[in-house]
């Protein structure tokens, strides 16, 4: 049997940091919402079998969405934080997938995601043991601060990457880690964290710089921006 792709987009946050009235996944960009964007190259790659969506309790905006109805799109209830979201849709495509299969776990409010980036990917990560991340060098001067706004040191960029999404791992090794990682209170803040805590090593492929997430107001005209430099997905 062959190796098969799967997507988890967890989408049950808030984006408390927006200040808007809805969770900023559901925000307009460019005539769609942000996470229709984000969902469509995943949607569209032939590799990809289906794409999980943990949302929240009371979401009252996804069933309103066309994109909600797609055949590849698998919708379920998300959990208390994002490891934990990721967790249940993993444990949903449990029933269908190897444990040699891959996940590819993508920011609802990343929606510059570039086709050949995530061809990329799937192309350098396709032999790996455990798989990696899209991620970017960090090129600007990084200080250390500590109480008082106070700088404390200039840290060596030369090894510090700027984590990004889809972040692609083996099924069975990203759930047993996020497993292990949250009933030992780890703290997770990606799925990279939660193998790195169980100790294996994940690569990183060096994405573009626009692949932004969206997280505070002025994210979104640059969005706009990107997006109309880009080709939009099939």
């Amino acid at each position: 049997m062959s190796t098969r792709y799967w997507a988890v987009v967890p989408a049950a946050g808030i984006g408390s940091r927006m200040a808007s009235d809805r969770p900023k996944q559901y925000l307009s960009l460019q005539s769609k919402t942000v996470i229709e964007h984000s969902l469509a190259h995943l949607l569209s790659h032939e590799m990809i079998e289906a794409v999980y969506v943990p949302l929240a309790e009371h979401d009252a905006y996804w069933s309103e969405l066309t994109i909600s109805h797609h055949p590849k799109i698998k919708s379920l209830p998300g959990g208390r934080e994002r490891a934990d979201s990721v967790l249940n849709a993993l444990n949903a495509i449990g029933h269908v997938a190897a444990e040699q299969d891959w996940v590819l776990v993508h920011d609802a409010a990343r929606p510059c995601l570039r086709a050949q980036s995530l061809d990329q990917m799937i192309r350098q990560l396709s032999e790996d043991v455990t798989g990696g991340i899209l991620a970017n060098p960090v090129n600007d001067t990084i200080k250390k601060v500590v109480q008082g706004n106070e700088i404390r040191e200039t840290v060596d960029r030369r090894q510090l990457w700027q984590a990004q999404t889809p972040q692609m791992f083996r099924f069975g090794r990203l759930r047993d880690s996020l497993q292990g990682a949250l009933e030992a209170g780890a703290n997770i803040t990606d799925e990279a964290s939660a193998i790195e805590w169980a100790g294996y090593s994940a690569k990183v492929i060096n994405g573009p710089s626009d692949n932004i997430k969206i997280t505070r107001a002025e994210d979104l005209p640059l969005a706009e921006f990107i997006l109309g430099r880009q080709r939009p997905p099939l």
